[in-house]
């Protein structure tokens, strides 16, 4: 399946239209088009199904926030006892092959990815942990439970040290696993909670939406907050509030820590019910 736009690889990700898209029944596509669009909401004919959602009517949060409602199964098995790695990969055909459903990790250079693989699997040892952003340079598979994938992929920003060619070549073969790798079940796009809203995180939820790529928001360092800045939860909600300029409704959402746990069951939970419904769809 191909991206409706063709971008040149950047350090930052953009797009002109937003398109929330969101796999149905019926080998069709429910869009969620943004407040300024006069255009009819666009469905097409999917051949190959990652798997399905069935959005209900959303609701109004307690914090006013509209919020696309799924119906997903029950989790199962949403405990991790077994974690391992598996290989790196520089492109998108060196991938392990399977039909193992994979939920890919992507964000912002020194957003914590290493540290939320490392507290989501109880394994310190997984996921290297760097003080350096963005030494994470290759797609890496770590099997889970021996029935799914966590994928570490490149942040966005990159390292102070990589070559402009380095910097396109990686942002392309992220890209390109996210357009064209069938085994994608999800995408976790990490933001970091200590920060105020970036432009460049925002770039990215519009690229995966216009993509018709599945992805949920999971912020992190819920536990931190940097001298004279706003509260991690002020931040969070700041950035929600940009999303809702331009979006009817938003993206499931999600605040965690890997130092203290915050938030480990709750995406566990998450994962385990997409996981189900991945198995129920026949892996499609």
């Amino acid at each position: 399946q191909q991206c409706s736009k063709t971008h040149a690889p950047t350090s930052a990700i953009s797009i002109k239209e937003k398109t929330i898209l969101h796999k149905c029944p019926g080998h069709s596509m429910h869009a969620l088009t943004r407040r300024a669009s006069n255009t009819a909401p666009h469905y097409r004919r999917i051949e190959h199904r990652r798997y399905i959602l069935q959005p209900l009517t959303a609701t109004q949060s307690k914090e006013e926030f509209r919020y696309l409602q799924l119906d997903l199964p029950p989790p199962v098995n949403s405990r991790v006892t077994k974690s391992a790695f598996t290989k790196s990969s520089s492109a998108v055909k060196d991938c392990p092959a399977g039909h193992v459903p994979e939920f890919a990790v992507i964000g912002r250079s020194n957003v914590g990815k290493s540290s939320l693989i490392n507290c989501l699997t109880g394994n310190d040892k997984l996921a290297k942990v760097s003080k350096t952003p963005g030494m994470t340079k290759l797609i890496n598979h770590f099997l889970i439970n021996d029935s799914w994938y966590l994928v570490d992929l490149p942040g966005y920003g990159f390292a102070k040290t990589a070559s402009k060619d380095s910097r396109s070549e990686w942002l392309a073969f992220t890209k390109d696993y996210f357009i064209k790798r069938d085994a994608l079940a999800h995408v976790l796009l990490l933001l970091d909670g200590s920060l105020p809203p970036q432009q460049v995180d925002v770039d990215c939820v519009n690229w995966l939406a216009e993509c018709e790529v599945p992805f949920a928001i999971v912020f992190t360092k819920m536990d931190h907050r940097k001298k004279d800045s706003p509260s991690p939860a002020q931040n969070v909600r700041a950035f929600k509030r940009m999303l809702i300029n331009d979006w009817e409704e938003l993206p499931w959402c999600f605040e965690t820590s890997g130092k203290t746990g915050m938030g480990k069951s709750e995406l566990l939970g998450y994962i385990a019910s997409i996981n189900e419904m991945y198995k129920r769809s026949g892996g499609e």
